[in-house]
């Protein structure tokens, strides 16, 4: 499937990188952790063309331009939502995946006015929320990539990226009790995020719903068919 062409905005320390695509309802697309907003051409293109679906690469990803010496999931959601400012974005709905998720809790507490449904994807605030092989296989690769980058094959946005990873997103559970936007969360019969870890954040977000997807993996999920039917149920509702 061809690529959707890459457009910029310029906010004063970043220049953000997205595609769009279709008419409608404003929804924004948010990746994972060292991915890039080309997940979602299939989304725009094939899945929610009737939505006017906004695809983001997050600071530090993709064609996104910054200078940074620490990432946050904190900082991307302002990011989102000084892209949305600029735009004269007023309403959006959001579909976040893995460390997008994150960033979709984030902006469901900040801004219920502007985000006013929201998916999130195998998301964890809490880096206890991992399972356990995947969080020693992640430590791991930040242990491989921290040797690179100390030899000089520059490695430093990756480490900051893996970094995310290794710890709490921080956003409290006083935070998500008090969110009042409208919330989903899916995730993988074989996900990467514990399950019970799931069952905590949706029991702490008002009123939020949580709906396992069962043979696939954190990995395949996002283009699971009965995934994107979750979705899209959702949205029309």
């Amino acid at each position: 499937m061809n690529k959707l062409p890459t457009e910029y905005v310029d906010l004063p320390d970043i220049r953000i990188a997205y595609t769009q695509y279709g008419n409608g309802q404003v929804l924004v697309l948010l990746h994972g952790n060292s991915e890039s907003k080309s997940i979602f051409t299939e989304y725009q293109r094939k899945h929610f063309p009737m939505f006017h679906t906004i695809a983001l690469d997050s600071r530090g990803h993709g064609e996104s331009k910054s200078t940074d010496d620490e990432y946050t999931i904190d900082q991307f959601s302002d990011d989102v939502i000084n892209f949305c400012k600029a735009n004269g974005i007023n309403q959006a709905y959001v579909i976040g995946y893995s460390d997008g998720g994150n960033i979709a809790l984030f902006l469901a507490k900040k801004a219920p006015e502007l985000f006013t449904r929201i998916i999130a994807i195998s998301p964890n605030y809490l880096v206890s929320g991992t399972t356990d092989d995947a969080l020693r296989t992640i430590r791991i690769l930040y242990k491989l990539m921290s040797f690179l980058n100390r030899i000089g094959l520059g490695f430093k946005k990756s480490l900051m990226r893996i970094n995310l990873m290794l710890r709490d997103i921080g956003i409290s559970d006083e935070e998500l009790s008090g969110i009042r936007t409208e919330v989903k969360i899916i995730y993988a019969e074989h996900d990467l995020i514990k399950e019970t870890h799931l069952q905590q954040l949706a029991s702490l977000i008002p009123g939020s719903t949580l709906d396992k997807v069962n043979d696939c993996n954190h990995m395949t999920i996002l283009n699971k068919p009965e995934a994107i039917e979750i979705i899209k149920r959702y949205f029309q509702d």
